[in-house]
């Protein structure tokens, strides 16, 4: 059984720091394409970052040179490093794997979700 589990968020004041990790169990995911969205109460749920299996990465505009995704296939773990954190940034975190390694940032092309980790930034 495929298993995501998200860890890392918390609360930070604005212009902090925080790092996500996503650590898969139940199967290898080296050759599909990762991401991380996001979900604020009452929006939809956004596209924040997403990388290929060979380490290209797309980011939303509204993270680009703030947030910084990388994975490590040999512990099927993804990161994501957040800088600068501002409070529009609160909300809760997903990490989430694509079943193939297409590069598609829709979330509802995304096969495999975690729980989801609350991330509450003040200002």
């Amino acid at each position: 059984q495929v298993q995501l589990v998200e860890s890392g968020g918390g609360l930070v004041q604005a212009g902090g720091s925080l790092r996500l990790a996503c650590t898969a169990s139940g199967r290898t995911f080296s050759n599909n394409v990762m991401g991380w969205f996001r979900q604020a109460p009452g929006k939809e749920r956004e596209f924040v970052a997403a990388i290929h299996s060979g380490g290209i990465t797309k980011y939303a505009d509204s993270v680009k040179g703030r947030f910084t995704i990388s994975r490590d296939n040999a512990k099927n773990t993804m990161y994501l490093q957040m800088n600068n954190l501002k409070p529009e940034d609160t909300a809760v975190y997903y990490c989430a794997v694509r079943g193939d390694s297409y590069f598609y940032t829709p979330a509802y092309t995304y096969d495999y979700w975690g729980q989801g980790t609350q991330v509450t930034v003040s200002s």
